[in-house]
């Protein structure tokens, strides 16, 4: 029947990214691309949190992460606020080591509810990282455009991964483009091997962007915690904004501090929605699938 069938979530949001969080730690059945669809046809959501037993010591848990056409992330910064709410209210710890394909994710209990900051580990800016198709020496701007050759729509992106591949253009008004037309040309492009995340910033101060994302296999989205952290980071680097500033997403405000140390940190809220177990129905077939 599959890995998620009748199998019980919970339904979260973290500044309108939508999150569904299933336990698997009893059992510990893999779930697969399909199921994951699946799932994404019953609850709809931009991320699926699954949580595991921890695989190595010293860490909470290990969290596989699905977007909802199926494929894996390695990061979603949201996402990890909804699974370390879980967490600290189940075990009352107030600091979190939780591991994912990404590598160990750090999480602090905020001081208000229903608040976290995760340590989205360290960027990485070197083309073969990201990854990128072919090689540049500098990943602050790359030779990359959409639109007539002599009149882009957008170009000349800033490049990074935050556990995944990130493009950051900036412009002038992030509501001037249309997101859903190009954001899947974009992520799709032959430079991106992984496909990417595309972002469009404002810099609004040295301590404020703006951001609107497509999302790497989900789409447009309300908010994308890695995508914030990829903006400030790329700003920060061609010396555009400070090392700690508020990223505004269309879903509300998240803070991100690039330390000294190279570590991202992002703070922000989380929301509980509802309850429920899924339907074996959808899931009779996709459990065997690809």
């Amino acid at each position: 029947m599959g890995a998620l069938s009748n199998h019980r979530f919970v339904k979260m949001n973290g500044l309108g990214n939508e999150i569904v969080v299933v336990d698997m730690r009893v059992g510990a059945q893999l779930i697969t691309a399909a199921e994951a669809r699946a799932a994404a046809g019953a609850v709809p959501y931009d991320q699926l949190m699954a949580i595991y037993s921890p695989l190595t010591a010293g860490t909470d848990a290990y969290v596989c992460i699905f977007n909802n056409d199926g494929s894996e992330a390695g990061a979603c910064g949201n996402g990890m606020r909804c699974v370390a709410d879980i967490l600290f209210e189940e075990s009352h710890k107030t600091a979190l080591a939780v591991e994912t394909r990404a590598g160990v994710l750090n999480c602090w209990r905020g001081r208000t509810p229903l608040t976290s900051t995760v340590d989205m580990g360290r960027p990485r800016f070197k083309w073969n990282e990201i990854p990128l198709a072919e090689e540049f020496h500098d990943t602050r701007r790359i030779d990359l455009q959409i639109g007539p050759i002599d009149r882009p729509i957008l170009h000349s992106p800033s490049v990074v991964s935050m556990g995944n591949p990130h493009a950051v253009f900036w412009v002038e008004d992030v509501n001037a483009y249309d997101l859903a037309k190009i954001g899947p040309l974009l992520e799709n492009h032959p430079i991106f091997p992984d496909r990417a995340n595309i972002s469009v910033a404002r810099v609004a101060s040295y301590a404020h962007v703006v951001v609107r994302t497509w999302e790497r296999g989900v789409g447009l989205t309300r908010a994308c915690g890695s995508a914030a952290c990829a903006v400030v980071v790329c700003a920060s680097r061609i010396g555009r904004t400070d090392r700690e500033v508020t990223a505004t997403l269309p879903g509300g405000d998240l803070d991100i501090k690039w330390r000294e140390d190279d570590h991202v940190l992002m703070t922000g809220p989380v929301a509980y929605e509802f309850e429920g177990r899924f339907d074996p129905l959808p899931f009779e077939t996709a459990g065997a699938a690809p």
